[in-house]
């Protein structure tokens, strides 16, 4: 639990695809090792970002058991095996731990929502599996995970905290009571840290950036840093100019870190708002960007899978 939660900076991690739409392995080893690199302490195996609810539960797990075996060693695996239903929920949850994974990350049910009663019931269920995650992030599940409805979480003895959507206030209030928060906004995330006392971030943006947004959550030389972070904010913006995990897929196929193949029904940036990320990704050194060259694509460089 205490390296889990001196966890300052983990990456919601991309899922790569071949050009039939399995799941690529070797470019998605590639994709982690270059966390490991930049000193990412850990990464979400198959989060919103890593499209967990695009994948089969037999993908999701292989992913997780895989994450482990390959890189457990080096970096804290986190397995996004929450669900809105609760039998789903437990079995994943269950079925990532036997693989070895260090903790779930656990989202309030979605669309067929439920009393704070049931809510609270769903998550205590899964916390009673081991080490987990709160997510609030109510713009994707229509619900808000309230003060109220935390701190009776996080008197469970496997909460490790909340990774919170809901902005620095309430991260600040959550850490002034010894409530563990990682920010859930890239572009909030070094204010939350440096002057709101969140432990870190749950990040997008390290996808492409991993070592510079370790230097974001690190606390050395906070003038140079600052304006590190007034810097990135152009880009940490555009990577949410649709919904995630539309423009992290793109850039990095622009930069060539990964094959060029979405899974619908997620399509490529547009030509004109690639056009803005060229520019914004052009300005960051080649050394802090994962992927080896930068290019602006046609539309029919982009392949569609199902």
């Amino acid at each position: 639990m205490k390296q889990l939660k001196a966890a300052s900076l983990i990456t919601a991690i991309k899922t790569p695809y071949n050009a039939i739409g399995e799941v690529d392995l070797n470019t998605y080893d590639t994709l982690v090792q270059k966390q490991i690199d930049a000193g990412v302490d850990g990464i979400v195996v198959g989060g919103t970002t890593g499209e967990g609810h695009l994948l089969s539960w037999e993908e999701h797990l292989i992913l997780i058991a895989h994450s482990v075996h390959k890189f457990g060693d080096k970096l804290l695996i986190i397995g996004n095996t929450g669900s809105n239903n609760t039998s789903e929920a437990i079995k994943a949850t269950k079925n990532g731990f036997a693989a070895g994974m260090d903790a779930t990350l656990q989202i309030n049910p979605y669309y067929g929502r439920t009393s704070i009663a049931g809510v609270i019931e769903h998550l205590n269920r899964t916390l009673d599996i081991g080490p987990a995650f709160i997510y609030n992030v109510p713009g994707r599940t229509g619900q808000d995970l309230t003060p109220d409805i935390i701190e009776i979480l996080a008197k469970h003895k496997n909460f490790i905290g909340v990774k919170e959507c809901g902005g620095n206030d309430r991260i600040a209030y959550y850490e002034k009571q010894g409530i563990a928060c990682w920010s859930g906004n890239d572009d909030e995330s070094y204010v939350g840290r440096h002057e709101h006392g969140s432990h870190g971030v749950i990040s997008v943006t390290s996808n492409i950036i991993p070592g510079l947004m370790r230097q974001l959550m690190d606390k050395a030389d906070l003038e140079e840093t600052a304006k590190l972070n007034d810097s990135l904010q152009g880009l940490m913006q555009w990577l949410f100019c649709e919904p995630n995990p539309i423009a992290i897929n793109t850039a990095l196929m622009m930069t060539d870190a990964v094959p060029k193949n979405f899974r619908l029904p997620y399509q490529a940036l547009t030509l004109e708002q690639r056009a803005i990320g060229f520019e914004l990704i052009k300005a960051v050194a080649k050394k802090d960007l994962v992927g080896d060259s930068l290019s602006l694509l046609a539309d029919s460089d982009f392949n569609y899978c199902i």
